[in-house]
């Protein structure tokens, strides 16, 4: 089993004069493209020393000084651990409980997909941030996502579907769809860059498979 690399990070904001050090658990978390981001895990808010070596003992089973995942032997609580095993822990398996079970292969898979038609470069040319910092291009990924594993209403998007699975992470930390009013004009975007889409999808389906047409009928039931 693989354990997440679970350490403490410390957060640092001066107030009146004064250094004051804040504290939360985080962990290393692999993003489509390679990318390595960190995510909070558990703030705990301003802890002194004491508490900080504490918390230090309680993740030791992780490498948090080595910063890399460690495989340990697990057995059940009722097991003696053989003398052989260097790193192993016993745990209550009628202790476990599944909590909020998410999807993710089909996310992860759909944002593959995103990535080899090369719409993510495609789109965050034409969709850059706004100046509050929405995310078009990030949304609308979540959006082709929706349509392609459940397709349903913005309004279902928003309120039930995207909780239920992994997208969020998988698009990166701090990630957010916003209000559902951020869908919708988030497809009114679009239509200023339908011919160019067009052609970059053209592109794309003869370069990936060697298509060669005369002529080329697209089908799109909405924006």
């Amino acid at each position: 089993m693989r354990m997440p690399t679970l350490f403490l990070k410390c957060h640092k904001r001066f107030k009146n004069g004064k250094e004051h050090r804040y504290w939360s658990l985080a962990e290393n978390q692999r993003c489509p493209g390679g990318r390595i981001a960190q995510r909070q895990v558990l703030y705990l808010g301003e802890i002194n020393d004491s508490q900080r070596q504490a918390w230090i003992k309680q993740i030791e089973v992780f490498d948090c000084e080595a910063q890399s995942a460690t495989t340990l032997a697990l057995f059940p609580e009722e097991s003696m651990i053989p003398a052989e095993v260097t790193q192993g822990i016993q745990i209550r398996l009628n202790a476990f409980e599944v909590e909020r079970p998410r999807q993710w292969g089909a996310c992860w898979l759909a944002l593959w997909l995103w990535e080899l038609l090369e719409l993510d470069t495609f789109w965050s040319r034409r969709l850059p941030p706004s100046r509050e910092g929405t995310p078009w291009s990030l949304i609308l990924a979540a959006l082709v996502s929706y349509r392609l594993i459940e397709p349903g209403s913005e309004w279902r998007l928003h309120r039930h579907w995207y909780r239920t699975t992994a997208l969020g992470d998988l698009l990166g930390p701090g990630f957010s769809l916003g209000g559902k009013d951020n869908l919708y004009r988030c497809l009114d975007r679009l239509l200023a860059h339908k011919r160019e889409l067009f052609s970059h999808l053209r592109e794309r389906w003869g370069d990936l498979f060697g298509a060669k047409f005369d002529v080329l009928l697209y089908d799109l039931t909405s924006t």
